[in-house]
C-alpha cells in the first residue's frame, strides 16, 4: 500500500472517530437536529464553506475553466452575491424564529401544516438526491486518485458518512465539517503552488492558455453568463443544509457574520480552483476537461502531499454528504412524519427515527450510486426544482407575511412545471437554464394568488367582526 493510501485511511479514521466524538452526548431529537444553538461565528463560517464547496464548485468549477475560461469562476461569484444577501436581510430574522428546528418549522408558520409536510417531503427527497450524487463522486475520487475500486471507494466513503451522520446528528456533522474546511482551504492551496510550479508559473500559464481564457466573458456569450450567474445565484439559496445552519449559532448576529464570512471565503477559492483547470490546460491540452484537477494532482504533487490532496478532495464530497444527510433525516422525521400523526412523538421515538432515516437514506443512496447510475442524473436535476417551488415562499414566511396552503401548492406547481417544460420541452432556449425560468413564474404565480387572496381574506374578516 502506498504512503498516499495510507494517509487517505488514517485521515477517513480520524473523521469517524471525531464524529462518534461529538454525537456522545445526543439524548433527544432537538439535540440531533440543532444541538444547543451555541456555534461560535468561525464554527458557522467553516461548517458552511465546508458545506458549500461541493464537487461542482471545485472539480466542476476546474472543467468550465478548462473548456470556457476563468469567466466560469466569475459566474460562480453569483452563488457568494446571494449568501451576502442572505446575510444582510435574511439571517438576522432568525432571532424571530429561535424554536424553529428546519425549514419546515418556518413554513409551517406562512402555509400551516400541509406547508410543513409539503416541505419536509419535497426537502427530504432532494436531500437524498444529493447525497447520492455525492456518493457516486466520492467513488470515482477513490479510483481517480488512489487506484481503489469505485465499489470499494463507495463503501468505504460513504459508509463513513452514514455511520457518523447516524449516531452523532448535527454536533458530528459540523465538528468535521470544520476539521474539512481547514484540510479543503490547505489541500487547494497546495495544489494551485505546485501546479504553478510544474507550469512553469503565472506568465507561463497565461501564455500558454487561449487569451479569452482570461477575458471577462471568455468564451461563452453574454446571455450564457448571465444564465449561468443566476443559476448559481437561485440553485442553492436556503436549500435545507444551509437554511440549518442559520438555526445553530449563539445568536442570530453569530449565524449572520458566519455567512458573510463564508460568502466572502468563497469568491477566491472559486478562483482558485478554475486557475487549477487552467494549469491543466497548459499541461495537456487535449485532456478531457472532466480529468482536469485529477490530472494536476497525478502530475504535480509529490508523494505525501498527493495523499493530503486526495483527503482533501474526499473531504469536499464527505462535507456536502454529510450535510445533506442530515437535513433529509431532520425533514423526514420533523416536517413531514411528524405532523402526519395525531399523537405526538416522544424525544426518545423522534431521535430513534432521525436516526433510522440517517441511516436507511444512506444505504438507499449507496444503492442508487452501485446499481442505477443514470437515476442520480435526474436526482441532481430535481435539486434544482428547489428554488422553484419553495424559495419564494420560504422568503415570504420569513419576513412573517401568511398565506394560504392553497396558493403555495398551485405556485409550487407553476414553478416546477415551467422549469421542466423550459429544460426538457424546449431544451433550454436562449441558454438559460429552467431554474431561472421556473423561479420567476413561481414568483409571479405567489404574488398574483397572494394579492388576490388579500380581499377576500379581509372580507370574510369584516363580516366575522360584524
Amino acid at each position: 500500500m502506498s504512503i498516499d493510501n495510507i494517509i487517505v485511511l488514517i485521515y477517513l479514521a480520524v473523521i469517524l472517530v471525531i464524529g462518534l466524538f461529538a454525537g456522545r452526548n445526543i439524548k433527544t431529537f432537538q439535540d440531533y437536529a440543532v444541538s444547543t444553538r451555541s456555534y461560535s461565528t468561525f464554527v458557522l463560517f467553516s461548517t458552511m464553506s465546508a458545506s458549500f464547496i461541493g464537487g461542482g464548485f471545485t472539480m466542476g468549477n476546474a472543467e468550465r475553466a478548462f473548456t470556457y475560461g476563468i469567466v466560469g469562476s466569475i459566474a460562480l461569484c453569483g452563488f457568494s452575491i446571494k449568501e451576502l444577501m442572505i446575510a444582510k436581510w435574511i439571517a438576522p430574522k432568525m432571532a424571530n424564529f429561535r424554536q424553529a428546528i428546519s425549514v419546515g418549522d418556518i413554513m409551517r408558520q406562512g402555509y400551516g401544516k400541509n406547508g410543513q409536510i409539503l416541505t419536509g417531503l419535497f426537502a427530504a427527497l432532494i436531500c437524498v438526491g444529493i447525497v447520492g450524487a455525492q456518493v457516486s463522486a466520492i467513488g470515482y475520487i477513490f479510483e481517480s486518485f488512489l487506484g481503489i475500486s469505485r465499489n470499494m471507494g463507495i463503501f468505504l466513503g460513504c459508509g463513513i458518512v452514514i455511520v457518523y451522520v447516524t449516531f452523532g446528528g448535527i454536533n458530528a456533522v459540523v465538528l468535521t465539517d470544520v476539521v474539512q474546511f481547514i484540510l479543503t482551504a490547505l489541500g487547494f492551496i497546495l495544489l494551485l503552488y505546485f501546479g504553478l510550479e510544474h507550469a512553469g508559473g503565472f506568465e507561463a500559464v497565461k501564455a500558454s492558455v487561449p487569451p479569452e481564457h482570461f477575458t471577462f466573458l471568455g468564451s461563452m456569450t453574454l446571455t450564457g453568463f448571465v444564465a449561468l450567474f443566476l443559476t448559481f445565484f437561485l440553485g442553492e439559496a436556503l436549500s435545507p443544509p444551509y437554511f440549518q445552519r442559520l438555526l445553530i449559532g449563539k445568536s442570530a448576529k453569530e449565524a449572520a457574520r458566519g455567512t458573510f464570512f463564508s460568502a466572502i471565503f468563497c469568491i477566491p477559492f472559486f478562483l482558485i480552483a478554475g486557475f487549477i483547470g487552467l494549469i491543466a490546460l497548459t499541461l495537456e491540452p487535449t485532456l478531457n476537461p472532466s480529468l482536469a484537477i485529477p490530472h494536476v494532482v497525478k502530475e504535480t504533487l509529490p508523494i505525501g502531499i498527493r495523499g493530503l490532496v486526495v483527503a482533501c478532495m474526499i473531504s469536499v464530497v464527505m462535507s456536502a454528504a454529510d450535510s445533506f444527510l442530515n437535513s433529509a433525516a431532520i425533514a423526514m422525521t420533523h416536517d413531514f412524519i411528524s405532523p402526519l400523526r395525531k399523537k405526538p412523538l416522544s424525544e426518545k421515538h423522534m431521535l430513534l427515527l432521525g436516526k433510522f432515516f440517517a441511516g436507511g437514506f444512506g444505504c438507499l443512496a449507496v444503492f442508487f450510486a452501485l446499481t442505477i447510475q443514470s437515476v442520480l442524473d435526474l436526482i441532481i436535476t430535481a435539486y434544482n426544482f428547489w428554488a422553484p417551488t419553495i424559495l419564494i415562499p420560504l422568503i415570504v414566511a420569513i419576513f412573517g407575511l401568511k398565506s394560504s396552503f392553497s396558493t403555495l401548492l398551485l405556485s409550487a406547481s407553476l414553478g416546477v412545471s415551467s422549469a421542466l417544460i423550459w429544460s426538457y420541452g424546449f431544451d433550454s432556449p436562449y441558454e438559460i437554464d429552467g431554474i431561472v425560468i421556473g423561479t420567476l413564474v413561481n414568483g409571479l404565480a405567489f404574488l398574483a394568488m397572494y394579492k388576490l387572496a388579500k380581499p377576500v381574506e379581509n372580507k370574510v374578516l369584516v363580516n366575522e367582526v360584524a
